[in-house]
């Protein structure tokens, strides 16, 4: 049976062994090509693959547990052994990732008084049954058992956000419980205050750095770390950041593959690496995380490209072949291949089939909840998505102006059916004008992503929909009808209650398939939502950029008959969509 150990090098089976990794999230790239990817690391001179595990993904509602299909953990982790790599397994409750609430379930915000990310026992315990299930799946997998994980991390980043050891310790105890047994590590910022913040050299665990550039600095600081507590470990970037994620209407971040490559060598001089990303993929559903910036939370776009060594649709770049060669000549005697890449077609265009208004289907795709004032989505037991709140006017005799207050994240809304006002971040709790006619408001929230990372994690802003309720004149407005909208299964649209133009609505696109290859959704005729393919979700689309297109990959399709269902909310649309080979970009203004 293979044993790894921590000494003063990594220690496999007694001798020492340089981690080369990359990170490859299973959670976003479809299972189908899991192989591809894995391979295509491999084939880089890595020997190892990197994943985080979100907790979202495996407990999507209270109690309730999926490990199959694109959560399925255990065949990623045999994929990976079955090609010769060693797997490193992040199944910390947060794990940022620049995904929806840094992994965190949403279901914790319907209680108020749990303090995620700490101590608290109504935090931990829920922790401790994740664990119990996932445990079950990912013990097994370890190479004390026979499988090909070496490592886990207990917290990720904790030490840019909090520094609460007996918190670090609990979870610590908490994988052992469940049965943890091969070493464990934190990773965090390379500086001082963040690795003495986050890390938990009392319980001889440990410290991994996080940075992109500067490596001999980075490094230097880590061992410096390892010294001052009378440690002798080894040097490991636990994310070397080759590339970055994107936000809507902002500019794609690249960098040069020449330099990256010589940042790859100089590291691996003196450590171990895991290259983030080395396969981005792609942020489907709802599931695109946010960042924060002067209070403003941005959320970033379904593409999660990352620009990395492999494109969101796995073909090799620049940066995979300069990495590659310097893989090469840092360790000299690693397996190394040509890369593999996947078919791209332009399947054509596809005509409109049919079309409807939110309003009309209203009925078919959600239930009606009242109650006096408004509620969130937490409190709805809705998580993602968007929430639509209905409500009578009573005749009169004046304009009135109007307010939604504390609203999250994007707001609409309509004076009988009418679109009259838009407001997004900057603009929220903005007032504008009601007509004196209006006889019934309809306020439609979307929930575009939550924060992933920082302070912001605890903010109420994390709640979605409306906090405190509408206002009109000076006072709260009562009586409200709500309509969660999952959208999870838009087989339920009812395309036969008629459309009006400038509302929310449905648009069904039917096409039939001889042959089946990779291709993207042009959505550069849509103005915002997101598309649902035979009844998967591919992620949301924003006509503000950078990213024009939806990534589809060929599992998606079928041989035949194909269904595709776009929910637009501003009224844009295409009579006819085109499935092209290469993926759209907008210029942001």
């Amino acid at each position: 049976m293979t044993s790894f150990q921590i000494a003063k090098e990594f220690l496999l089976n007694g001798e020492e062994f340089k981690i080369i990794s990359g990170a490859v999230h299973y959670f976003r790239v479809v299972p189908e090509y899991w192989e591809h990817s894995l391979f295509n690391l491999k084939a880089l001179g890595c020997n190892t693959v990197e994943t985080y595990i979100p907790w979202n993904l495996h407990e999507p509602q209270e109690g309730t547990y999926n490990f199959e299909g694109i959560a399925n953990i255990e065949n990623f982790v045999k994929t990976a052994e079955k090609l010769g790599l060693y797997v490193i397994l992040r199944p910390s409750p947060y794990i940022c990732a620049e995904w929806e609430f840094g992994g965190l379930p949403a279901w914790l915000l319907k209680d108020p008084s749990i303090r995620i990310r700490s101590s608290s026992s109504n935090f931990l315990t829920k922790v401790d049954s994740y664990y119990q299930s996932l445990f079950e799946v990912i013990r097994p997998l370890q190479v004390t058992h026979g499988g090909p994980v070496i490592m886990m991390q207990v917290e990720n980043e904790y030490g840019s956000f909090g520094n609460d050891k007996q918190y670090l310790k609990r979870l610590k105890e908490l994988m052992v419980k469940h049965g943890a047994d091969v070493p464990l590590f934190t990773s965090d910022g390379a500086w001082h205050e963040a690795l003495k913040a986050g890390s938990l050299l009392e319980e001889d665990i440990l410290p991994t750095g996080n940075f992109g550039s500067k490596s001999n600095q980075n490094l230097d600081q880590l061992a410096d770390f390892h010294q001052e507590n009378n440690k002798a470990w080894p040097l490991m970037c636990m994310e070397f950041w080759d590339g970055w994620f994107n936000r809507w209407g902002d500019e794609i971040i690249r960098r040069d593959p020449e330099e990256l490559a010589d940042e790859v060598e100089e590291l691996l001089l003196r450590g171990s690496i895991n290259l983030y990303m080395f396969h981005g993929g792609t942020n489907f559903g709802f599931m695109n995380g946010c960042s924060s910036r002067n209070s403003i939370d941005l959320p970033q776009v379904t593409s999660y490209d990352y620009d990395a060594l492999l494109t969101e649709w796995g073909e090799p770049t620049e940066k995979y072949f300069a990495v590659q060669k310097a893989i090469k000549k840092s360790v000299g005697n690693c397996w190394q291949e040509t890369p593999r890449d996947l078919v791209r077609k332009d399947l054509g265009k596809v005509k409109l089939n049919r079309k409807v208004s939110l309003f009309n289907t209203l009925s078919t795709i959600s239930h009606k909840v009242y109650h006096t004032h408004t509620l969130t989505m937490e409190e709805l037991d809705q998580n993602y998505g968007y929430i639509l709140y209905q409500t009578t006017i009573d005749n009169r005799e004046q304009l009135d102006n109007c307010r939604v207050v504390d609203a999250n994240d994007r707001v609409q809304v309509f004076a009988d059916k009418n679109l009259i006002h838009t407001e997004y971040q900057e603009t929220l709790g903005s007032s504008f004008v009601l007509p004196k006619e209006t006889k019934e408001l309809n306020i439609l929230v979307e929930n575009t992503g939550r924060v992933n990372y920082g302070g912001r994690l605890l903010s109420p802003t994390q709640r979605k929909g409306v906090r405190s309720g509408v206002m009109i004149d000076i006072h709260f407005h009562m009586n409200i009808d709500h309509y969660p909208l999952s959208l999870d299964d838009l087989s339920k649209v009812d395309f036969t209650n008629g459309w009006e133009a400038n509302q929310p609505g449905f648009y069904e696109y039917i096409f039939e398939l001889d042959e089946l290859a990779d291709t993207f959704l042009d959505c550069t005729g849509f103005g915002k939502g997101i598309a649902e393919l035979n009844g998967f979700h591919l992620g949301r689309y924003w006509n503000i950029g950078p990213t024009g297109s939806l990534y589809i990959p060929a599992p998606l399709l079928n041989k035949g008959k194909n269904r595709l269902i776009i929910f637009e909310t501003e009224g844009i649309y295409a009579e006819e969509i085109h499935f092209s080979h290469q993926p759209k970009y907008i210029q942001p203004k």
